[in-house]
């Protein structure tokens, strides 16, 4: 017998979410305030492109161990576990996060719970968050003590969310140390099935739960941010990143996952993630702990000016005029998510410059054109790269890995190609007569 659920935000975690968990067999209820995207949901169509996630939601709408409200009261009355995954952006003109979302589902539901209940954030949130909210919800609700606080945190990686909720590498609780409840039983119910297979289960207390998710992130963005440090050191040196990137991926102490340099990181989570870091370090009298994150940061914003000025050096010192073909405008492959994506920026940085630039991407498109109206867009690669002077590839889709010269050879104006994620065949393109340049390559 499932446990009954209750899930706050059906954006990209809260619907993964929601959904996964009916797949492990709960009764599901999804609640947000966006009527429109509740409706998408019932329907069976996710509000944003995941693999895989459509199927999930349809086949436990059909069985139906999934619905979606608006209301909170109904959550309330349904379900004895509730969990948190609404947004937590960038607070405006700070590099604080916005916790005003999760605020106000503690605020909303804790008054309307009439029997025991465990609450669990799964949103990234400032580290004593968790402890705050429990406090405020045993001062809204009725039952005191009996409504419990606990962090939960998740680990998805857009394009494999599905994947990382049922079959994630851990699984991590924060629980109030002081006050311990009902909050590592219901999460051993929740995750039954998951926990069977093994996977590592980590009680800890809230805060270092709040801070496991904090952490990871930061530390996949000094990665990120280090590979491309030393790409810049490589074009100095007349050396070759990726051969380097190979070499010191060997030892198991560093590993070659997430060593790929190129045009940095974006998404939703990583540049909030570490600039939201970086003011809470602050805000608890750490901040020097911290500073090194700004130098991540910096890297990783001065990969978009790079990429524009390589550009621009290829067209031969002006961009006005040119004509370029950008490939790709997801901040990562297998998602439509376009949040602080560093194609986008940089096609926008070379359409500044002059150029007429067109933007191809199998999935963003729609995004794209909300955000970056201005920019011109195409229906595939051959529309895109029709008369381009330069072509750049800035999102590393299969569907340009496999690309071939000769499919462009007779629309492209010039056959000059940038490869921004370094994740095309240089001496494919060099043998076809293409001039190619990569990030950090010899």
């Amino acid at each position: 017998m499932g446990s009954r659920i209750a899930v706050f935000g059906t954006g990209y975690l809260g619907a993964t979410h929601a959904a996964c968990m009916a797949e492990l067999g709960h009764e599901v209820i999804g609640v947000d305030v966006d009527e429109s995207k509740l409706a998408k949901l019932a329907a069976g169509e996710a509000p944003f492109f995941e693999p895989g996630l459509d199927e999930v939601l349809q086949a436990n709408i059909d069985a139906g161990r999934l619905n979606f409200t608006s209301s909170y009261a109904e959550a309330a009355e349904f379900a004895d576990i509730h969990f948190i995954g609404v947004a937590t952006p960038q607070r405006r003109g700070e590099f604080a996060a916005d916790v005003n979302f999760v605020d106000s589902v503690v605020a909303t539901l804790a008054p309307l719970l009439t029997r025991p209940s465990v609450i669990f954030g799964k949103s990234t949130v400032p580290v004593g968050t968790a402890a705050r909210l429990g406090a405020m919800a045993r001062e809204l609700s009725s039952l005191g003590d009996a409504v419990e606080v606990a962090w939960n945190p998740e680990f998805l990686r857009e394009g494999f969310a599905v994947k990382d909720t049922l079959h994630p590498d851990r699984i991590v609780l924060g629980v109030d140390v002081m006050t311990p409840g009902r909050a590592e039983e219901a999460a051993r119910e929740v995750y039954a099935d998951i926990l069977a297979e093994g996977v590592p289960f980590l009680v800890t207390d809230r805060e270092t739960a709040e801070l496991v998710k904090t952490a990871a992130n930061a530390f996949l963005a000094t990665k990120i941010s280090f590979i491309n440090a030393m790409a810049e050191v490589c074009e100095a040196a007349g050396a070759d990143v990726s051969e380097l990137a190979d070499a010191i991926g060997y030892d198991a102490r560093i590993g070659r996952r997430f060593l790929n340099a190129g045009i940095g990181f974006g998404g939703g989570c990583l540049p909030k993630d570490i600039r939201a870091f970086m003011a809470r370090a602050g805000e608890l009298g750490a901040n020097q702990a911290l500073t090194f994150l700004r130098e991540v940061d910096s890297i990783n914003m001065r990969r978009r000016t790079r990429m524009m000025e390589m550009t621009r050096e290829v067209a031969g010192g002006s961009l006005i005029g040119a004509r370029v073909a950008v490939l790709g405008a997801a901040f990562k492959p297998d998602s439509d998510d376009i949040r602080d994506s560093p194609a986008l920026n940089i096609a926008g940085q070379i359409q500044l410059q002059g150029a007429s630039v067109t933007v191809y991407d199998p999935k963003a498109i729609e995004n794209s054109r909300t955000l970056f109206p201005t920019l011109g867009y195409a229906a595939d690669v051959r529309e895109a790269c029709d008369g381009a002077d330069i072509t750049l590839v800035l999102t590393e889709w299969e569907e340009f890995r496999r690309l071939e010269p000769a499919y462009l050879d007779s629309i492209v104006r010039q056959r000059r190609i940038i490869d921004g994620r370094n994740c095309l065949d240089q001496a494919k393109w060099r043998g076809a007569g293409w001039e190619y340049r990569g990030v950090g390559r010899r």
